[in-house]
């Protein structure tokens, strides 16, 4: 088979196309032929050495993917060959095959196509998570999502819509915040042009926003914080900025508000049946058509460098996919 390798730590042009043997299963896993895999922020640190999880050299980036089941363990009874599943893989995604622990694994809901599935599960369940269980948002509550051009704000917009709030959407050209409107947000912020914390307080007749969602961090963490109503909750998604901020925790003492972690990855390993349950609340509004996933591209396995800079870059509105069976 052919795999995007990380042979040594660096930028996504470093990365070379190899020919390896077909992957064989343990007892807990399946093989699966990969006819789409999302490109997502991990992926940009992971190449690079900056990521949480430091896989072996060589190891292929692409943390989820869907496809058909080519082999499966002697353990596993859920699925069966031929299966067209979603997978989450942590990173060997950018492949022709990839082997994925079946605990990490679902079937795809009927009628939806590897492209589209390839693309919803990490940024959907990361802002499911975030909005229904950490910052437990309410009906006609406030959400401002920050970065919210991207994947996970996209689905944040959407989610935070399926949920009854109020959405405010902050991102860095009108190009961006069209795409945010076509996905549901009621009011639209250029953090680039006007003052954040002015403009929040300003659509909130000074209340300020009851919900913050922010994967960007840098300066813009801590204008978002100080535009807070009472008893907020602000979610730490990730730092696509990269730059952490450093937020004077005076804030949240005088706000009375809460800072949250989201981390998607861990709660489904520790808590999977609630993550289960969660994945068929966003299946069953993806079939309503509640949820509509963005796809700004797709690339092939030779390709996928240029995704992945194009991410890097913040060039990129929605998910971008990799197909590795097409040339």
């Amino acid at each position: 088979m052919k795999a995007l390798l990380c042979k040594r730590h660096g930028p996504p042009e470093s990365l070379e196309i190899d020919t390896l043997p077909d992957p064989t299963p343990g007892d807990w896993e399946v093989v699966i032929e990969v006819h789409g895999a999302a490109v997502n922020f991990p992926d940009t640190l992971i190449i690079q050495n900056l990521y949480q999880f430091k896989p072996d050299l060589p190891f292929s980036p692409g943390g989820e993917c869907a496809g058909i089941v080519k082999a499966k363990g002697s353990k596993v009874g859920h699925l069966n060959i031929g299966d067209r599943v979603l997978a989450f893989t942590g990173w060997g995604g950018f492949a022709e095959q990839a082997v994925a622990d079946s605990r990490a694994v679902v079937p795809m809901p009927e009628g939806l196509d590897f492209v589209t599935a390839s693309a919803f599960v990490m940024t959907y369940a990361t802002s499911y998570h975030a909005l229904a269980d950490r910052a437990a948002i309410q009906s006609g509550e406030t959400l401002l999502v920050l970065g919210a051009s991207g994947g996970v704000g996209i689905a944040a917009i959407e989610i935070g819509k399926a949920l009854g709030a109020r959405v405010i959407a902050a991102a860095s050209t009108a190009e961006k915040l069209q795409v945010c409107q076509e996905h549901g947000a009621d009011e639209v912020i250029n953090y680039v042009d006007e003052d954040l914390k002015t403009r929040v307080r300003e659509l909130t007749d000074g209340k300020g926003a009851d919900v913050i969602y922010d994967p960007v961090g840098g300066a813009f963490s801590e204008a978002a914080l100080r535009a807070i109503a009472w008893r907020g909750r602000f979610l730490v998604i990730g730092f696509a900025n990269g730059e952490i901020p450093k937020i004077p925790l005076n804030l949240a003492l005088l706000k009375g508000c809460n800072i949250n972690g989201v981390f998607w990855g861990d709660y489904a390993k520790r808590e999977p049946m609630n993550n289960m349950k969660d994945l068929r609340t966003l299946f069953g509004w993806l079939q309503e058509g509640k949820l509509r996933p963005h796809i700004a591209g797709t690339y092939s396995l030779a390709e996928a460098p240029q995704a992945i800079r194009a991410l890097m870059d913040r060039q990129v509105s929605g998910k971008l996919v990799i197909t590795p069976q097409e040339a």
